[in-house]
């Protein structure tokens, strides 16, 4: 029989992954400083980026270090840019980069789809299949739980709670996701995931194979570089 991964090649493997991670992180802070401030208190992106970065122990030097990069020489030759697509069986694809070059991004992106049984679309192509809402993840498991949630989030400004097995989805609008975040927290009901994302109206079931061929399209557009975050509208089976 063949030997698996070595102790030392896994904590490698590690080691990049959270290199990686930390480094779409900075670029997320840098950016929120630079365009809403580099005050937490009054910018909630940047709030959220940090918070992110705190729930992945990222050392408070390196947070401090992009922070001052937001005013620094390098700053402005970052860029946000949103790419509309499709991956394989026409799932719809919103794919978000910071970048210091399009040109190379974009043929990056290009590259990856269409090795993929994927296409890059135009601006607005898929976007009106999406909502841009925030999204808070809390375990609802505990007797009681559900209606405290409820309570506490449409009082906070929710639009919506869903709840199914013992978890419970609270859905806000980007505005009042902070504000509905911390009134969770203040009532014992600490968020096992919160972020502003681009929520499906409808997801599309896909078979085992399109699934399998959607997670090795994800897997190669997260470690592009310029790729930051990417959400679809496909509905995969654990």
């Amino acid at each position: 029989m063949g030997r698996g991964p070595s102790i030392e090649g896994r904590k490698n493997a590690a080691d990049a992954s959270r290199g990686k991670l930390f480094t779409k992180l900075i670029r997320e802070i840098t950016i929120a400083a630079r365009t809403g401030g580099a005050d937490p208190a009054g910018n909630a992106r940047l709030r959220a980026g940090i918070d992110k970065a705190k729930a992945v122990s990222m050392p408070n030097d390196t947070i401090e270090r992009a922070l001052k990069r937001a005013t620094g020489a390098d700053a402005d030759k970052m860029e946000e840019i949103r790419y509309e697509g499709y991956g394989p069986s026409g799932v719809a694809l919103i794919i978000d980069c910071m970048t210091d070059n399009t040109q190379r991004t974009v043929a990056d992106v290009r590259s990856t789809l269409s090795k993929h049984g994927g296409n890059l679309g135009t601006s607005g192509s898929v976007a009106f299949q999406f909502r841009h809402v925030g999204e808070i993840i809390v375990d609802t498991s505990k007797a009681g739980s559900e209606d405290k949630l409820l309570e506490a989030a449409l009082d906070a400004g929710a639009d919506d709670v869903q709840s199914d097995d013992g978890e419970s989805v609270v859905i806000t609008s980007p505005e009042k996701f902070e504000a509905v975040k911390k009134a969770l927290v203040a009532a014992q009901l600490t968020p096992r995931k919160a972020d502003v994302i681009w929520r499906p109206d409808n997801r599309t079931p896909v078979n085992a194979e399109v699934a399998e061929t959607l997670r090795d399209l994800l897997d190669k557009l997260d470690d592009l570089d310029d790729v930051q975050v990417v959400f679809h509208n496909a509905e995969v089976a654990a």
